[in-house]
């Protein structure tokens, strides 16, 4: 049956109510949704830490975001990296392109997709174990908002994931019809951090 060999495709990812997703969107979060284990080693993560944190201590946490997911968190703006980290995010940066990639630094944490317009139906949930890679484009970046769960709601098919303080480095391209493709070839980095 095809609906048993999407939801199996990738133990990080989770779909709820199943049976009522329509085939063609399953499909499409399923191609356009990654999670990959162990992106980058301990040392990679230590080097990020290095840079990022002295410049996210002097940052205040703020409460509400343009686009409401996210609350009490600190964000900014990297685009120039050490020559070690720029290495690291070369890896990184061959995810982007029409999509959204995140490292997540320091902790594990669950990541909540709804669908814009059946929010209590077509949820995705995707562990986001500390020092993965997620990826996500087509009807995943745009049809669906992300959040990440906060602790008392922290669960990956009904399993405590313990979370703690994060820090997200995401990459995003800037929108095509602003940029040539050849200037979209290094993308600036946002880094997330957030306590909730």
């Amino acid at each position: 049956m095809v609906r048993l060999s999407l939801i199996r495709f990738n133990k990080l990812i989770l779909f709820h109510n199943t049976p009522k997703w329509p085939t063609n969107i399953l499909k499409d979060i399923t191609q356009n949704c990654t999670v990959i284990s162990d992106f980058i080693t301990e040392n990679e993560e230590a080097e990020i830490l290095k840079e990022i944190e002295p410049h996210m201590k002097r940052l205040k946490y703020e409460k509400s975001h343009w686009d409401d997911a996210i609350y009490l968190y600190r964000e900014r703006e990297q685009r120039k990296w050490s020559e070690k980290n720029t290495k690291t995010f070369s890896r990184i940066a061959k995810y982007c392109g029409d999509t959204i990639s995140g490292v997540s630094l320091l902790s594990d944490s669950v990541m909540r997709l709804r669908h814009k317009d059946e929010k209590e139906i077509y949820i995705v949930d995707l562990w986001l174990k500390r020092r993965s890679l997620y990826k996500l484009t087509g009807i995943g970046r745009y049809d669906f908002t992300h959040e990440i769960l906060a602790k008392e709601d922290s669960k990956f098919n009904g399993v405590e994931v313990p979370k703690d303080r994060r820090i997200s480095v995401i990459c995003r391209d800037m929108p095509q019809k602003e940029k040539a493709p050849k200037e979209l070839e290094y993308k600036p980095l946002v880094v997330k951090n957030n306590v909730n």
